[in-house]
């Protein structure tokens, strides 16, 4: 998810201050994303090229990325038991000598490998297209049972052309599928018959029709590699929303330019709507972060670049991703 937030220090500041310039931050992660993961735009300032080692942070992300790997080491290995674990010294005694230590590390490595691989997709097309950028920042959360909320990436968005920004926008999706998959598919592979809460997505329930045919989404009891493919396809469903500066908004506003607004316009209606009638109260945080950074895309630095056949096809077909990989309603108690 992409939201207004204040001037990231990854840039030197220069004295120029423009205000003219949006500003946004591409959100990898959980939808809350993205977040799962988003290119986005820096406001404001002129500033000095990012993509030089020495002007882009490094601490901050190595830091936020080893309690990253913390966060969801610790949430694999005391999975939804996790969520009662700090009610009570007692009750965090119970669940800390009732965790599985190496289903933790199972969904840490998986999980986190997902989300490197859906930012490095943006990091790596920005510096193919020079587009100044920083190093992902990982966001803990020592909840479980996901424990993290997605990563960040701040780029100055607006020096991108119209092709330069479907290509950041696209990338981190598409390698990050490229991993949730496979990953998703051994866990399904492995999963025993249980109950579980997680509603699965449309995906899901196509492969385990393919690999599992004795299991059905309701049927499939969750483990580490699973939960982690769970994640992957939630984040990347909520990234390719077609609104805002999420990366589906900016694979639509790189599609139709001006066009995507009505896109956008028409997603926040129904999504309004499908809160209401469906009593999903967990999205309108989502939902008015989106509202509160701008429904609209803004404009690229060359909204008349020549896009090709190629990648049209491209974003044509990766509209279909929220339909495949999000789940409208992520938790089920029957």
């Amino acid at each position: 998810m992409n939201s207004e937030t204040p001037q990231d220090d990854s840039f030197q500041q220069q004295p120029d201050f423009r205000d003219s310039e949006a500003r946004s931050i591409e959100n990898s992660t959980l939808g809350c994303e993205d977040t799962n993961s988003v290119s986005s735009e820096f406001t404001s300032h002129e500033a000095t090229d990012p993509t030089t080692p020495t002007q882009r942070r490094i601490l901050l992300p190595l830091i936020l990325f080893a309690f990253t790997c913390l966060s969801t080491f610790w949430s694999g290995s005391v999975g939804l038991n996790g969520i009662v674990a700090f009610s009570s010294i007692g009750d965090f005694f119970d669940v800390f000598v009732t965790a599985s230590w190496q289903d933790g590390l199972t969904y840490m490595a998986a999980v986190m490998g997902i989300l490197l691989a859906h930012e490095m997709g943006h990091f790596l097309m920005t510096l193919r297209h020079r587009i100044p950028a920083s190093l992902p920042f990982f966001i803990p959360m020592p909840l479980p049972p996901i424990g993290t909320m997605g990563a960040v990436i701040a780029m100055q968005g607006s020096k991108a052309d119209r092709k330069q920004l479907f290509d950041i926008g696209i990338a981190g999706p598409i390698a990050g599928l490229v991993i949730a998959i496979p990953v998703l598919c051994v866990g399904i592979y492995l999963a025993k018959p249980d109950y579980s809460i997680f509603s699965q997505p449309l995906i899901t329930n196509l492969l385990i029709s393919v690999i599992r045919p004795d299991l059905t989404g309701k049927s499939l009891g969750m483990n580490p590699l699973l939960m982690a493919g769970w994640v992957g396809l939630l984040i990347t469903g909520l990234n390719m929303l077609p609104i805002s500066q999420l990366d589906g908004g900016h694979v639509a506003y790189a599609l139709f330019r001006r066009k995507a607004h009505y896109l956008a316009h028409a997603f926040l209606f129904m999504a309004i709507a499908f809160v209401v009638y469906s009593g999903q109260t967990a999205w309108v945080l989502m939902l008015s972060l989106v509202v509160l950074m701008g429904i609209n895309h803004p404009q690229t630095a060359d909204d008349d670049v020549h896009m090709g056949a190629a990648r049209k096809f491209l974003g044509y077909a990766s509209l279909a991703i929220p339909i495949l990989c999000f789940p409208p309603y992520p938790f089920k108690f029957d």
